[in-house]
């Protein structure tokens, strides 16, 4: 525990040195008089301040708190709360936290239960996590110049959900910017039926590292990773209670405004599952996509430094907390970035998206290969290859025409005049028989050169159980969400292996796989292009 305190008070302290701030520590105070507050000396710069902060059921998160810099006695100002993300301190926001502040808001962020020195037990956003985050707005508009009426709710991957989630419950919250979050568990680490291994694997062990799991959580992960199919509906349910997709009939009826951001890339939370609750919500909405992996496309706005994902952030609120004709309502109200291109498109809404239709290409040859054996095919590594991506413009690739038939299935379109620019969700439609009843594949899409180097565009896993033998069945699998541009003079390439390091698969020993197109259902893959 000594180690820990000592890490986060240093941390904090290079933070708010960094920022030039002076930090206080307070504690948790009585809730002042009228007389006292309109007495009470206001800052007249950004002050940081610490403080132990009531949460649900009688624990203590640490949180830290900005007020808007030469605050006017008996003023009133609009509040943000900032839940952290998984295994991050307090400090995590403080570079947005001061600007916000300097801008006119009180923001409080807090370190979520379970995590550091906070009290509780890590719940993953369960009831009492969704409990900490009216507790803390209670605490805010108690103990700062917090204006009731005008409640914001943000944050990153664990902070966005929790908020997505109280957004469901508490209806003071009038606006939630929700970044490389989920909104929909389930879909995020277990598409397809498939665990999500390394992106499970890297958040136990975080959580492990950084905080204290509950019984729940640590019985989840092992029964998750240790593929207990008898506890499957158990962890399905699990899951949709910390699913704010099932509670979008709450959210849209509190009527806050929404601000969805997230990576095409993310490894962790991927982009199917937000775009699709972006689709079921009634109220104001905003829906942003980049390049990135999972946090990427908003970590060097954490650092202080310019930020496209914390910019649009910074508006949402200003507009729906301020009132401040800004632009952004009347905006496109979806914003992509090709991972091909620099600049930003505006969509009216997801379905417009894929507005240049379809194309469809035919997986008219039978397939057949063997599991158990890794193709060479693979999506890369999670938190790493698609920042290559972003960055580099490096995606995972493979040599297509070196890829072991008896191991990966593979068709190839022809070599394209036009560049083709794909903008959705690609779709996969085929036959499949096995030779057991249970099993696992992955499929991806490759924009293959000249040389037959192909760059990986989009995967998917699809996981089967209790299948009879022998017996053909139809498969219908979304790919993750993406917008690829593939260069004229290339083709696209549909591979499919069944091993893959980012999910467990459930092959048994000896499995094989046969994938063909009957004539009354032809096999295909349904790709959505960009309008010309």
């Amino acid at each position: 525990m000594e180690r820990t305190t000592t890490a986060a008070a240093v941390a904090a302290l290079l933070a708010a040195t960094a920022l030039g701030l002076a930090p206080h520590q307070a504690q948790a105070a009585p809730a002042p008089s009228a007389a006292a507050t309109a007495a009470a000396p206001q800052t007249a710069a950004a002050d940081l301040r610490f403080h132990d902060i009531p949460g649900s059921g009688g624990i203590t998160l640490k949180g830290n708190v900005f007020t808007p810099a030469a605050a006017q006695s008996g003023r009133t100002y609009p509040l943000i709360v900032l839940p952290t993300s998984w295994g991050m301190p307090q400090i995590e926001y403080i570079a947005q936290a001061k600007k916000l502040a300097d801008s006119g808001y009180v923001v409080v962020s807090y370190t979520s239960r379970g995590f550091w020195l906070s009290g509780g037990e890590i719940e993953v956003a369960g009831p009492p996590d969704v409990a900490d985050v009216s507790a803390v707005i209670d605490w805010a508009l108690a103990h700062t110049p917090a204006d009731a009426d005008r409640i914001g709710l943000g944050g990153v991957s664990y902070g966005a959900g929790i908020s997505l989630l109280a957004s469901a419950h508490d209806p003071r919250v009038k606006a939630v910017v929700a970044m490389s979050g989920w909104a929909d568990l389930i879909e995020s680490i277990y598409s397809g039926r498939t665990q999500h291994r390394q992106a499970a694997g890297l958040l136990g062990a975080a959580g492990y590292l950084t905080g204290r799991p509950g019984p729940e959580l640590r019985s989840i992960l092992d029964d998750f990773l240790g593929s207990r199919l008898d506890r499957e509906q158990q962890m399905i349910e699990w899951g949709r209670k910390r699913s704010a997709a099932e509670q979008v009939d709450r959210i849209n009826a509190n009527g806050a405004a929404i601000m969805l951001g997230n990576a095409w890339g993310d490894t962790v939370f991927p982009p199917n599952q937000y775009a699709k609750f972006y689709e079921r919500l009634t109220g104001p909405k905003r829906l942003e996509f980049r390049p990135g992996d999972h946090a990427t496309a908003e970590g060097t706005g954490l650092l202080g430094l310019p930020n496209d994902t914390w910019t649009s952030a910074h508006r949402w609120f200003d507009r729906y907390l301020k009132g401040e004709r800004n632009g952004i309502d009347t905006e496109a109200a979806v914003q992509i970035k090709s991972r091909s291109d620099s600049g930003y498109e505006g969509y009216a809404d997801w379905a417009s998206v894929g507005s240049g239709g379809t194309e469809r290409l035919a997986l008219s040859d039978s397939e057949h290969l063997f599991a158990n054996v890794d193709s060479g095919a693979n999506g890369g590594v999670v938190l790493l290859s698609s920042v290559l991506d972003q960055f580099f413009k490096a995606p995972p690739v493979a040599s297509i025409p070196l890829l072991p038939r008896s191991f990966a299935a593979v068709w190839q379109s022809g070599r394209y005049d036009e560049a083709r620019r794909i903008r959705g969700t690609v779709r996969l439609h085929t036959t499949l028989t096995p030779t057991k009843g249970d099993g696992t594949f992955v499929a991806y899409l490759y924009d293959v050169g000249p040389l037959g180097i192909g760059k990986l565009v989009s995967n998917a896993p699809y996981t089967f159980h209790g299948k009879t033998p022998g017996r053909a069945f139809g498969v219908d699998l979304e790919l993750f969400s993406t917008a690829y541009d593939v260069p004229a003079g290339h083709r696209l390439a549909l591979v499919v292996d069944t091993v893959d390091p980012l999910y467990i698969e459930h092959n048994p020993t000896g499995a094989q796989l046969t994938f063909s197109s009957p004539p009354g259902d032809p096999s295909y893959v349904s790709v959505p292009l960009r309008e010309q």
